[in-house]
């Protein structure tokens, strides 16, 4: 894909200084790792395209990129074409071995199939992006969270000399949650928590998260009421008082999590808005929320 076709639309002197507002950014992350994780209510043909191009841009420019996936409504489709019930406890996905079975399918032969393809599609010479499931070579150690749950995991430990090396060979990881303990037994990870524990793991300089919001909400009830920065402190008093939305949940807690162990900032942006990630990376203004310690632009 041309860059003439990345900067569509825009007048040249809008484009002009969107690049020149753009050159301390670039500066400031080339060399450095990023995690993005996209939700499964985020994915979407065209903005999966969106998507790619603003990874492959930042890859052009040297920004280290990791994106990590989740896919509940596609996992809800296959257990509905199979005709396995749906079952949930506390917000997490029951996960017989018939559940388990439909997520693997999913998220690993199908949902990161497809990701990695529609990024692939827009590059211009070789394929870079790779799919690497959390069951290929260790990479996501999992142990079980609790029996009544079934196969449900939680990180134990990343190998994340296996997402450095494939970063170091210029390509792209695309990652699906589904983990394994140390015995094989493969388990369902919840994709905002694995994206917490990757970014954490390879001291990444940020975690975004793509989600079906404009960010955190003050009000629940008003789109409009985004909070554009919380440090983690602030954030974990919002999340023990209730305030926020039980989806937002797990994405905050691990914003949360990812900076007091080391990221440099944590994101939640609005993944329906095509290049949301460039217009959070590359410009000064910013978009959805941010959670970082005091002093972080």
């Amino acid at each position: 894909m041309t860059h003439e076709s990345r900067l569509h639309g825009l007048a040249p002197a809008d484009a002009a200084r969107l690049l020149v507002e753009a050159i301390p950014y670039v500066r400031r992350f080339a060399g450095k790792a990023i995690v993005v994780k996209l939700g499964g209510n985020a994915i979407d043909h065209r903005l999966d395209q969106a998507l790619a191009q603003d990874v492959l841009l930042l890859k052009s420019v040297g920004v280290r990129c990791v994106v990590v996936h989740g896919g509940g409504p596609q996992i809800d489709a296959t257990l509905k074409a199979f005709n396995i019930e749906r079952k949930f406890q506390d917000g997490l996905r029951v996960t017989d071995e018939a559940t388990l079975e439909a997520v693997r399918m999913t998220l690993v032969g199908k949902v990161n199939r497809d990701l990695v393809a529609k990024i692939n599609r827009e590059t211009d010479d070789d394929p870079v992006a790779v799919g690497v499931s959390g069951e290929d070579g260790g990479l996501l150690v999992a142990r079980q969270r609790d029996p009544a749950l079934g196969f449900v995991g939680d990180v134990d430990f990343v190998r994340a000399g296996i997402l450095q090396r494939l970063l170091d060979e210029d390509l792209v990881p695309v990652v699906s949650t589904v983990g394994a303990d140390r015995s094989g037994q493969p388990y369902n990870i919840n994709a905002d928590a694995a994206a917490c524990a990757i970014a954490a793991a390879m001291a990444a300089e940020k975690l975004v998260y793509l989600t079906a919001a404009p960010g955190l909400l003050a009000d629940p009830k008003d789109p409009g009421s985004v909070i554009g920065k919380l440090t983690p402190g602030e954030a974990r008093t919002m999340v023990g008082r209730h305030s926020v939305s039980e989806g937002m949940i797990p994405k905050l807690t691990g914003c949360i999590d990812a900076v007091e162990q080391g990221v440099g900032s944590a994101h939640i942006l609005d993944g329906r808005i095509a290049h949301s990630l460039l217009i959070e990376m590359l410009t000064e203004s910013g978009i959805g929320t941010m959670i970082a310690k005091d002093g972080t632009k």
